[in-house]
């Protein structure tokens, strides 16, 4: 029980791409090169959180720049060389985006190899990050659906074949990754849990959902402040997604003004991935916090129910400052399970 594991991306190493930057370019352009580049980094990662004692572990994202673009660069109707400046996560910034031109279609396997890669250097659970439907609808411009849901659905489908390969390749949980789901509240309950549980659909493995409030860069930093003293999104939407098809929900509490007790809004009826390490800061928590937070979580559900996690990823933080939130975590939830 409490078992640990962080959302999905740790700092990339120099020889891969800069550190401390969010989406950095590659460091080499020759293919074989960045191909084992990935790959030692990939080794790294997976060291880094076995050493540090996590649970589940997952490949730190490290052969991915942009945590959505790197399922989107293998998907036909998708115009890279073709961005459209457009307001993403309900205008709370602006990006160039690539433009959906076309019917959307899968090329073949995308993440497949990078999984097995991971599976054969590890022994542990093994989990793998995707976006989610939602997400990847903001973060594209459209010039060919004229329908955010129907764009969504269409992902879906490609989403769910690829999960479907991932566990083939040895993924044991498929995570996906939805921000979306704290900005658009009111589509939620809708379309956006309609796409997601389409994702999911005959995914034979443990499946997650991950709801962040964002890396620490200035954007989101300058969001939550205009959220005020109780960030109540979670109230909005954890209903309907205790009605939905996944199986565990990625919440963020450490340093957040999110209050626990909406974790009883899921009812007993998902595993909770309790985020009990603030990703915005560069200070280590204390084991101390870590099991203050997981205490407060186990107020409201079972303890085989919680999962002490990360509040989102680590890809923008030094090294040494991931490693060591991570040792905290672990340490964490080893002092509340020597309790219980």
């Amino acid at each position: 029980m409490l078992k640990t594991s962080i959302v999905g991306s740790l700092p990339k190493p120099s020889w891969l791409a800069q550190p401390e930057v969010l989406w950095a370019p590659w460091a080499s352009d020759d293919p074989a090169k960045l191909e084992e580049a990935k790959h030692d980094a990939v080794r790294l990662a997976i060291l880094d959180q076995e050493e540090a004692s996590l649970d589940i572990v997952t490949d730190g994202e490290q052969s991915r720049q942009h945590f959505v673009h790197g399922i989107l660069e293998r998907i036909d109707g998708i115009d890279f060389d073709r961005k459209t400046r457009i307001g993403i996560r309900n205008d709370r910034y602006e990006a160039d985006c690539p433009t959906v031109t076309g019917e959307l279609r899968r090329k073949g396997p995308i993440h497949r190899d990078e999984v097995a890669f991971a599976r054969a250097h590890t022994d542990r659970p093994l989990k793998f990050t995707m976006p989610g439907p939602m997400t990847i609808v903001d973060t594209l411009a459209d010039d060919f659906y004229g329908d955010r849901p129907a764009m969504a659905m269409a992902f879906a489908d490609i989403l769910n074949e690829e999960a479907k390969e991932l566990v083939a390749a040895g993924a044991d949980v498929i995570q996906f990754d939805e921000p979306a789901f704290n900005v658009y509240l009111d589509a939620v309950p809708t379309w956006g849990l309609g796409a997601l549980d389409r994702a999911v659909k005959g995914v034979d493995c443990t499946t997650g959902v991950h709801i962040c409030y964002g890396y620490g860069i200035k954007a989101n930093l300058d969001w939550k402040e205009t959220l005020g003293a109780v960030w109540d999104q979670y109230r909005t939407t954890l209903p309907a997604i205790a009605e939905s098809d996944i199986d565990q929900v990625s919440l963020e509490f450490a340093g957040a003004r999110v209050p626990i007790e909406v974790i009883a809004l899921l009812e007993g009826r998902k595993d909770v991935l309790v985020g009990a390490i603030d990703v915005t800061t560069h200070e280590a928590e204390s084991p101390q916090a870590v099991a203050a937070i997981i205490r407060a979580a186990l107020e409201h559900a079972p303890a085989e129910r919680i999962f002490p996690c990360t509040n989102c990823g680590m890809v923008p933080l030094p090294r040494r400052v991931a490693v060591a939130k991570m040792k905290a975590l672990a340490a964490g939830a080893a002092i509340v399970r020597a309790e219980l």
